[in-house]
């Protein structure tokens, strides 16, 4: 649908006002400009119309195009690789595909090391084709050494993001609900894996629709409704022949041997490969010598383990005991290497030898894990052999921190002057893969008194934690930054995390907690004016939403004194829109017109949208047409860079401004727009601001019973966040509206 983008491009119209003038809804506009839906051809003919085009030569592309029919939607697929030499399990296997069928849900059970996961894999790779929106696979760490298991709503968290829902709602009921909602949209297999009980499953379970899940765990999940569970023995003797007899890659003929292997190996599928394995690398042995070798030992794991670590010579055992103490869900080849101070040009071999040995697995080219199983036996031996683990775990925090310097000074950020050269997309990539061992290095910071980690870590995230708003960690990294910071005695450093901390809190509707926190950054002792001039800024939107519009404007002109005194003009922007904001507020029509327009002669690019938004709705009532094309220049920067709560945003303003033009029902399409934008952020504060707004435009539409569930929403969140004022005003709207109708 490139044509289309262009007509778009040469319109120089949003998308919603695109589709007004072609008399279509956005959301269908929306559908044909990505190609997810082919445009009748009057509509292309509405489109060239709009922009003052010919539609004729446009003829035959459209012809060819709702022929072909629209493009896919890019599938998705998490899933880890199916194992080459997967055995046996046919029943099961049926088994599980018929309750797929039958109930959409199984959870498969079974003692550490039989191949729970390994089967749950399989089975999803065979049933793929079935799927067409995907597989998605989450690890719940439920039994991985050193980890805690991932609380439901961070794992919402992350299963929403996986969707592309980037900004999830803050509560966990919330999460689970916009879960169910996209899932019953798709149909799609999802893979929880290592489950610690159903209380940490069931908010994860998809509703009505055909999407399904594949649980597994150690325990029986019994308590699920709905979810029949199946329950993994280990394999029977002929298939763990088999099994053994494909990882030592010879044909088994000693059968008393083979039978004395199998029995210390005890059936399970982890076992019987590194006993293969330990064969195989040792073409001299028959399978006699490896079961005396094995008997030597009465623990079967300390046996078949051990027996794998007897064929590496010192530097790789090494490298296999110290990856028992690292932090994080999987690892790249730079972080063994620092983990072991090993240069590059050595630590490849050596992470081959234990992919070969079945102690790792490769996930990616470069990138491994460990079986929980193993990473606990590791972590044993490195608590009895491993003098240098401490040193060793410290070397890695480090690496992880300059890695996230490093990337994160690629980031265009409005906290600094200028970025150092490289591709922000790779960038946040980086981020977004490392995001979960970023918050495990940082937590093993706190626990090994590393304050230099734990101060500066969060920091270098401040980038990435922006653009993903209501990141379950991101409060709890910042308090015990700054307190971290306040050890070291770095008070300009602890009022910059306490003043990020304030605006994350401020995100979430949490008013009261927001200024505490920016009030403790003005307490730590001198800031810069840099500093100082954002705080004042913060804390005059804190006091405007709490309900004082004087103190908010004291904040305002402090923040324009010190931004112009060091000659930010996007900062000095932004104060003079939020001063007319409040000067509206306060009954200073003209004041506030003046104010909003030396804020947009002040800033360029997206730092006008908050100038715009204010004269605009200043304008409403004296000057609608400049109005209207004041909000629309917003709203088009807001989609041209991507600032998804701006849309949303402007939307609602829009609906404000013709609301007070005397169009209510147009008014209540963009107040719709800002909730469709706002259902997947995690921005409350900009939520209670758009539900007072629309909940009035429904009153004056005089469509009450709307009104009131909006109020009634309105009034739960502020009683849930603390907000009495909100409280207040939504109370007193709410009797409004009973009384007109």
């Amino acid at each position: 649908m490139a044509q289309l983008a262009r007509i778009k491009e040469l319109s120089g119209l949003s998308l919603r006002a695109l589709a007004r003038e072609s008399g279509l809804s956005s959301s269908s506009m929306s559908r044909y400009l990505t190609g997810r839906l082919v445009p009748p051809w009057e509509t292309v003919v509405a489109l060239c119309r709009a922009v003052g085009r010919d539609p004729r030569p446009l003829r035959a592309v459209w012809a060819e195009a709702a022929k072909a029919g629209p493009a896919p939607v890019p599938r998705r697929n998490d899933l880890p690789a199916d194992l080459f030499d997967f055995t046996g399990r046919e029943a099961e296997s049926a088994l599980v595909e018929e309750l797929l069928r039958t109930a959409g849900a199984v959870a498969i059970d079974g003692m550490a090391g039989v191949g729970k996961t390994s089967l749950a894999v399989h089975v999803a790779h065979r049933l793929a084709p079935t799927y067409p929106d995907g597989g998605l696979y989450l690890d719940l760490h439920g039994f991985t050494p050193g980890q805690e298991p991932l609380e439901p709503q961070a794992a919402l968290g992350r299963l929403l993001g996986a969707l592309d829902v980037t900004h999830p709602p803050a509560s966990a009921a919330e999460r689970a609900a916009l879960w169910r909602s996209e899932l019953s949209r798709r149909r799609a297999l999802v893979v929880l894996d290592n489950a610690v009980d159903a209380e940490q499953v069931r908010p994860l379970l998809p509703g009505a629709g055909k999407s399904t899940v594949l649980i597994t765990s150690r325990h029986r999940l019994v308590s699920l409704d709905g979810v029949p569970p199946v329950s993994l023995e280990p394999l029977p003797d002929g298939d763990a022949a088999h099994l053994f007899g494909r990882a030592a890659g010879l044909a088994l003929s000693e059968e008393e041997a083979v039978g004395q292997v199998l029995r210390q190996c005890g059936g399970l599928p982890l076992a019987l490969r590194m006993a293969g394995a330990r064969l195989r690398h040792r073409p001299g042995w028959t399978v006699a010598v490896l079961a005396e070798r094995l008997r030597d030992t009465t623990n079967r794991f300390d046996s078949v383990f051990g027996m794998s670590l007897q064929q590496l010579d010192a530097v790789q055992r090494r490298m296999f005991r110290l990856l028992g103490v690292l932090p994080g869900a999987d690892f790249d080849a730079a972080v063994a290497g620092a983990l072991a101070d090993m240069p590059p040009e050595r630590f490849g071999a050596v992470l081959e030898e234990l992919v070969d040995a079945h102690l790792i697995q490769e996930l990616a080219p470069g990138r491994y894990r460990m079986h929980d199983l193993i990473r606990q036996y590791a972590a044993d031996i490195a608590a009895d052999e491993e003098p240098q683990a401490d040193a060793a775990l410290r070397r890695v925090l480090r690496h992880y921190l300059a890695q996230a310097v490093a990337h994160d000074r690629t980031l265009p950020s409005p906290y600094r002057k200028e970025h150092s050269p490289g591709d922000p997309a790779k960038a946040m990539a980086w981020f977004d893969l490392e995001y979960v061992n970023l918050v495990a290095c940082f937590d093993a910071a706190v626990r090994l008194g590393m304050d230099e980690v734990v101060a500066d870590l969060p920091q270098a995230m401040r980038v990435w934690f922006f653009r993903h708003r209501g990141t379950d960690d991101q409060a709890r990294l910042l308090e015990a930054a700054a307190a971290a910071a306040a050890r070291l005695g770095r008070d300009q450093q602890r009022a910059s995390l306490l003043a990020d901390l304030g605006f994350a809190r401020a995100a979430a509707g949490r008013l009261a907690e927001a200024l505490s926190a920016y009030e403790l950054a003005e307490q730590s002792g001198p800031v810069d004016d840099d500093l100082a001039a954002g705080l004042a800024l913060r804390i005059g939107l804190v006091r405007r939403d709490l309900g004082d519009p004087e103190a908010a404007q004291l904040r305002f002109r402090r923040a324009r004194e010190l931004f112009e005194k060091i000659g930010r003009r996007a900062g000095q922007s932004q104060a003079l829109a939020f001063d007319g904001w409040v000067t509206l507020q306060l009954g200073r029509h003209g004041e506030a017109v003046e104010l909003a327009r030396a804020s947009v002669a002040l800033a360029d690019g997206p730092a006008q949208i908050t100038g715009l938004v204010t004269l605009g709705v200043a304008l409403a009532s004296h000057d609608p047409a400049e109005s209207l094309r004041t909000l629309h220049d917003a709203l088009r920067l807001s989609e041209q860079n991507n600032l998804q709560h701006n849309q949303a945003w402007c939307h609602n303003y829009l609906g404000v401004a013709l609301r007070v033009m005397g169009s209510p029902e147009e008014a209540l399409e963009h107040h719709r727009r800002a909730f469709e934008l706002l259902e997947p952020l995690a921005e409350m504060q900009l939520e209670i601001d758009c539900l007072h707004a629309y909940a009035e435009t429904c009153r004056v539409a005089g469509r009450c019973d709307e009104a009131l569930a909006l109020l009634d929403r309105t009034i739960e969140l502020a009683r849930e966040l603390g907000r009495p004022h909100d409280e207040q005003l939504a109370s007193a709207a709410r009797e409004a509206v009973r009384a007109g109708c």
